[in-house]
């Protein structure tokens, strides 16, 4: 049985905090196509069945969290129809209701509370979330002095347990450590045997993989595929890909030695923006030398975005035998990195020197290096630094010997 029904969904927002004209004003620019509206979704469609769990991605600004939204009644659409059957949950920011001067005791009773659970419920679930979020020990203390996971896990754990029949999830895998998110990930498989529609929003394509057997990818508001979720990843990375994000820098002649450009490239040159983690790719480095300034040193660095340095090389034209009268001009220096890094965001620094100077030292580009559009393992711990293809082998099996005066097993 369908659980939801979404026709023919716009929704729009004036751009601005306030409307200060008359009421007419205002009316006549709603109906008008003025450049201050911003369509958020525009003409978009889909349903769900009880128990499935639908992905939806897209880049930052698609309409992804606006769908939520509206699942959730939370917002209304400028037109169209979206029917739920049943009671809608949404995890969408979570700890909204917490108040930082009660304990977690007392948040525990407001946000469930908030979230539409009777008191008598939320005492008959109450060790539950306690237990669940992992704070008995501080369970009594304001939350004020929690740490961000503690007060995350309670929060979450509290959102969980309202037991909805369509729950709407955004974004829960960006905080919090893996454990948590393992958890999340439980309690959403966990909904979805239970007979319950999950929709889960995440830039996270590793867990929307794993997680969902269907996928909704958002472009500009309006639905750009609705499908199996590797089908869905693997167009929605081959359009990234095709996008070529290079970060160049103004010419500046009063600079001996300056960097042009930094970018992604295929192993073969070709630029790309959404390298997957189980092929080659290379970091491209352009650099202008306007004098010969005794030999040029290069050195790339990839961080995580915990700032853990995973990879840092270095070129210098000395080790490659460029001679001093070639010493100036413009030089174009890649580096490969091979297929082992785990699917993460990624920063890039590049720095140039010569013997005597530095000239550049800073962090200059990020990407994120993307799973693989079928990859359904584990979802990827965020400590694992790197993910090379590994094969297992069972070398040989003995048999157990008995135990003197027990019989052997049948």
């Amino acid at each position: 049985m369908r659980s939801v029904e979404v026709h023919d969904v716009t929704k729009r927002y004036r751009i601005g905090d306030r409307w200060g004209g008359t009421v007419r004003d205002a009316l006549s620019l709603r109906r008008s196509r003025d450049p201050r509206w911003f369509w958020a979704l525009n003409g978009v469609s889909f349903a769900a069945e009880e128990g499935e769990v639908v992905g939806i991605l897209g880049r930052n600004g698609a309409g992804k969290t606006t769908v939520l939204k509206i699942l959730a009644r939370i917002t209304e659409p400028t037109a169209g129809a979206a029917r739920m059957r049943g009671r809608v949950g949404s995890l969408l920011e979570v700890g909204t209701g917490f108040h930082p001067e009660l304990s977690g005791r007392d948040n525990v009773f407001l946000n469930g509370a908030i979230l539409g659970m009777k008191r008598s419920q939320i005492r008959e679930r109450f060790d539950d979330i306690v237990e669940f979020a992992g704070v008995e020990r501080f369970i009594d203390t304001p939350v004020k002095r929690y740490s961000s996971g503690m007060y995350l896990r309670l929060a979450f754990a509290v959102a969980a347990h309202v037991e909805p029949d369509i729950v709407a999830v955004d974004e829960v895998l960006a905080v919090g450590d893996a454990e948590f998110q393992r958890r999340c990930l439980g309690k959403m498989s966990e909904f979805a045997r239970e007979g319950r529609t999950v929709f889960f929003v995440s830039h996270d394509l590793g867990a929307i993989a794993q997680m969902c057997e269907r996928a909704i990818w958002l472009d500009a508001g309006r639905v750009r595929h609705d499908g199996p979720a590797a089908r869905s990843i693997e167009l929605y990375v081959a359009e990234r890909s095709r996008e070529v994000p290079q970060v160049e820098f103004p010419r500046d002649e009063a600079k001996e030695v300056q960097l042009l450009s930094v970018g992604l490239t295929d192993e073969d040159g070709a630029q790309v923006d959404a390298p997957i983690r189980d092929r080659p790719f290379a970091i491209r480095v352009r650099f202008l030398v306007r004098r010969d300034v005794g030999g040029v040193d290069v050195g790339v660095s990839l961080m995580t975005r915990n700032g853990t340095r995973v990879l840092e090389e270095s070129w210098s034209d000395r080790s490659q035998g460029v001679a001093p009268a070639e010493g100036t001009g413009v030089f174009d220096v890649s580096m490969l990195v091979p297929p082992v890094l785990a699917a993460n965001d990624y920063a890039v620094g590049v720095s140039i020197a010569s013997p005597y100077q530095r000239f550049v030292d800073e962090e200059v580009l990020t990407f994120q290096l993307w799973p693989r559009p079928d990859d359904r393992r584990e979802l990827s711990d965020r400590s694992r630094l790197v993910q090379p293809e590994v094969g297992w082998r069972l070398e040989s099996r003995a048999p157990v010997e008995p135990v003197e005066g027990q019989p052997p097993s049948q």
